[in-house]
């Protein structure tokens, strides 16, 4: 073959479900001739409604035009059968993820196309070399991974082998940027980028819902609100289909040096095996009101009004403990809400500077049109400002926002535990130490809960409500009330390493820096894969840069701690860049060299 790029101007595709049909629309809305087979007359025709519909709510949303529509259809030519690609210069299929099949497919399309044709699987998960082995050609099979819905989203993961020719991968690279798609080239790896990243953590929060750990609600609502995915763990799996799901588990277990994060939870198997697919199925983590229907409606797991037997207790005024960030966001946020607020702090100096941090931040509503002059005034009305704790025996609640040192913590839990009146509700903030050693510190661990709020608390809508083995149900029902007063979302978790957020985060980090490690990737490349391919709004490692190195990794390290996971161990080059002072942002040294600190 010589290095002349090949002209592609006409294109087969094998499969016309949501992914296959989804793919001949892009194509076609790109000026290419595609040829769409199906394995019968019934299955091509389920295929040619998936793109009249696709293409009729384009039309609808105003996306595309209907000139644009009818000559997007002219340009598909629906045929049964392998035979109908002959004269095709590029084929790609997105059957069903299954070895077998797909091998046949390709040896059928080897015998079938020209020979300059590339071959191309849509795999998502399995080896695109021993799919190409099944051809007389493996130089011209390449992975190309499109992701769901393939009209919309931008990214594109191409996957060479090592035996791709390099002109069949800077041809395939030319096609996708017709295309006007964003690709990431990589080699063949189990799960590629986004999946591999992906799945571990989705199988994470599948074991946490299985476990009982949390409900599915809020673990949901803790991903989408703490972390600003566009939808929560478990919902996702439903979409993605769960018997899918599984198959690229189990497959990049297999192929991924067994890896525990990645071995299907047994709960996923279980409901594969009883039917609950998901949406497509019409039941999966959640009910949905008919097969395929995105509307989510009540089952015997749904949460019931009043939840919580015990009546929460009335919370009339709050003091807050601490003079960092998280406490001036938390004073304000209490004052706002129409609460009597006693700050304490160590000194008089520490003292004023928190009274100017929440009164500048008040301003800054202000300014911004958040906030009447008035309503800051009253919430500053609100504010009594103190360095003694003693001053502390008559609030109803007692949240505590000090340095992460559990020494420090219990000490401070063991003084409030003397001053503070019977009944009265002790939270701590804490991110990463355990609740219970607090609790116990104090002679009324039924008390004491965990109030996890997210920086900066004036903003951030989520709140992790940690109970520990020994808070009473009328401490929980208390602080989630306490939570619905401040506009905020409340989720219950028990008392564990990471709680929700984190212990589902930073292991999805850790793994990010792990295949950065492996030379698998670039962090770029790792990036645009999560922020195009999953919708993150950030990707890993302009994240780790943000929250920092040295905080990821004492977090990761307490996991890893708690859980003896293999799989949670911390990327040893996290450790390295740790040690040499490469933080992040705040260093102006990451993953990314930052110039500006």
């Amino acid at each position: 073959m010589g290095t002349v790029a090949r002209e592609i101007n006409t294109v087969g595709v094998v499969g016309l479900g949501t992914m296959g049909a989804g793919i001949v629309e892009v194509f076609a809305r790109n000026g290419l001739n595609v040829v769409a087979v199906e394995i019968s007359e019934g299955a091509l025709e389920r295929g040619r409604a998936n793109l009249t519909g696709s293409t009729d709510r384009a039309v609808a949303k105003g996306k595309l035009s209907e000139q644009d529509r009818d000559a997007l259809h002219s340009r598909v030519d629906f045929q049964v059968g392998l035979a109908a690609l002959h004269s095709v210069d590029f084929v790609i299929e997105a059957v069903p993820e299954h070895l077998d099949l797909k091998q046949a497919i390709f040896a059928e399309l080897d015998k079938v196309c020209p020979p300059h044709a590339i071959l191309a699987t849509n795999t998502s998960s399995l080896s695109v070399t021993e799919i190409s082995v099944a051809t007389h050609r493996p130089n011209q099979v390449i992975g190309v991974h499109f992701f769901n819905p393939a009209p919309v989203m931008k990214l594109v993961e191409i996957i060479r082998t090592v035996v791709t020719a390099p002109e069949v991968v800077a041809d395939v690279e030319a096609l996708i940027a017709r295309l006007g798609k964003t690709d990431v080239t990589i080699s063949d790896r189990a799960g590629f980028i986004a999946n591999a990243l992906l799945f571990g953590y989705l199988n994470h929060a599948v074991t946490m819902f299985e476990n009982h750990y949390a409900t599915r609600e809020d673990i949901d609502a803790a991903m989408k609100l703490g972390c600003g995915l566009p939808m929560g763990p478990l919902a996702l799996m439903d979409l993605i289909g769960l018997d899918t799901a599984y198959e690229i588990l189990d497959t990049m277990y297999r192929r991924g040096g067994r890896d525990r994060r990645h071995a299907p939870a047994p709960l996923l198997k279980q409901m594969v095996t009883a039917g609950l697919l998901g949406r497509k199925s019409g039941r999966g983590f959640y009910t949905y009101e008919k097969q395929g229907s995105p509307v989510v409606v009540a089952d015997e797991l749904t949460p019931a009004a009043g939840e919580h037997e015990a009546a929460p207790r009335p919370i009339g005024s709050v003091g807050v403990v601490g003079s960092g960030t998280m406490a001036t966001g938390i004073i304000e946020v209490f004052a706002k809400a129409g609460y009597e607020v006693l700050s304490v702090t160590r000194g008089a100096e520490k003292s004023a500077k928190v009274c100017e941090s929440v009164k500048t931040s008040l301003n800054k509503g202000v300014v911004r049109g958040k906030l009447s002059e008035a309503d800051r005034d009253a919430a500053i009305s609100r504010i009594t400002w103190s360095t003694n704790l003693d001053h502390l025996a008559d609030v109803d609640m007692v949240v505590e926002a000090v340095v992460e040192e559990l020494s420090v913590k219990k000490a401070l839990f063991a003084s409030l535990d003397e001053i503070c009146k019977p009944g009265t509700v002790l939270a701590t903030t804490t991110s990463s130490l355990p609740v219970v050693e607090c609790a116990m510190a104090t002679h009324r661990p039924a008390d004491v809960v965990g109030l996890h709020f997210f920086n900066p608390a004036q903003v951030m809508p989520l709140i992790e409500v940690v109970a520990t083995i020994r808070t009473s149900a009328a401490t929980l029902a208390t602080a989630d009330a306490v939570v619905s007063s401040l506009g905020k979302t409340a989720v219950d978790c028990a008392d564990r390493a990471g709680f929700i957020v984190n212990a589902l985060l930073f292991p999805y980090l850790n793994d990010a820096v792990k295949m950065l490690e492996a030379s698998y990737a670039t962090a770029d490349d790792i990036d645009a894969a999560m922020k195009l391919g999953c919708g993150y709004p950030m990707g890993p490692f302009e994240l780790l840069d943000v929250v920092g190195l040295d905080v990821s990794l004492a977090i990761q390290r307490e996991l890893y701690l708690e859980l003896r996971e293999p799989g949670f161990s911390p990327a040893p080059l996290l450790e390295h860049l740790v040690t040499a002072g490469y933080l992040g942002r705040k260093t102006g040294r990451g993953f990314r060299d930052h110039t500006h600190r």
